[in-house]
């Protein structure tokens, strides 16, 4: 297909999605993904077998997850220039039934962490993991968490047209304005560079994995997604109010939210076990009258 033709198609896609107000981080992986697809593209016209051929080829090196990811990112363009006959199914992915321990991060992994991070002289990073584990918070959303807000104990965020309040615990608050005060930070974002800009995911995830060795909490499960995950765990677990956590976390779909509140394998074997529906040979049966 016309080179020229489809950076000038995939330019006016990234400005419609500017315009839809998406976030720095979809505009970009969703002109990565595009810009894969119309180089695999080799023919004109455009049809839907190519597309198809494409999404079949991403399933033999993705997984389902991340195809899908790809293939919403396509089917969002094919959409913009016109193409909607060439727009492809998501493959179907089984609901998972019971969360997966050796990925999410435990409460006694997350002490750990901010013992490391203490120790290492990290003030910064120490009150960040305790920022996003308290309040449940999008590592996105940090930059909200402002000067101003500490005193109100409510950040206000801002995001693709939706606007939430995020509440502060008051440990944190005068934690944060201490920290704060400290580094002569008088406005505006608590958790910055040293050039004064907000902190981004990068720098985040970076600073994060540095802890892994010194904490002896393995890598692949240190990540700030993973600390919201944990508020979001311990909250139902405490509170058992899905409502209230959708509300917290700012779903707007509560079957979102539900994949937080997931049991673990174990827990649901322990309570699989405790239904008392097992009899062993060997063992007495209760005999229950029969009431006629």
């Amino acid at each position: 297909m016309d080179k020229t033709r489809n950076q000038l198609l995939l330019e006016q896609f990234e400005k419609q999605l500017r315009v839809e107000e998406k976030s720095n981080a979809t505009i970009l992986k969703y002109a990565h993904d595009v810009r894969n697809f119309l180089q695999n593209i080799k023919e004109e016209p455009l049809h839907k077998e190519q597309v198809i051929a494409y999404k079949e080829s991403l399933r033999k090196h993705y997984k389902i997850t991340s195809t899908n990811s790809m293939l919403a990112a396509i089917n969002s363009f094919l959409r913009f220039i016109g193409r909607p006959d060439c727009v492809v199914k998501l493959y179907k992915m089984q609901r998972e039934t019971f969360r997966e321990e050796n990925k999410e991060l435990s409460r006694e992994e997350y002490i750990r962490l901010l013992n490391a991070a203490k120790n290492m002289g990290k003030q910064r990073l120490f009150l960040l993991l305790q920022t996003i584990a308290s309040t449940g918070i999008r590592v996105s959303e940090l930059r909200f968490i402002t000067v101003e807000s500490l005193s109100l104990r409510r950040a206000r965020v801002s995001l693709k047209g939706k606007t939430r309040l995020v509440i502060l615990p008051r440990r944190l608050c005068r934690e944060l304005a201490d920290y704060a005060k400290g580094r002569q930070i008088q406005t505006g974002s608590v958790f910055i560079t040293r050039t004064g800009n907000p902190l981004d995911r990068s720098n985040i995830l970076h600073e994060m994995k540095a802890l892994s060795k010194k904490a002896e909490v393995r890598e692949e499960k240190i990540f700030p997604h993973n600390l919201r995950h944990l508020f979001a765990l311990t909250y139902y677990m405490a509170e058992r109010n899905i409502c209230h956590l959708a509300d917290l976390l700012g779903h707007a779909n509560i079957n979102t939210t539900r994949i937080y509140t997931l049991a673990s394998c174990e827990e649901q074997e322990q309570q699989i076990n405790n239904l008392g529906l097992l009899m062993l040979e060997k063992e007495n049966i209760p005999k229950i009258p029969v009431i006629l």
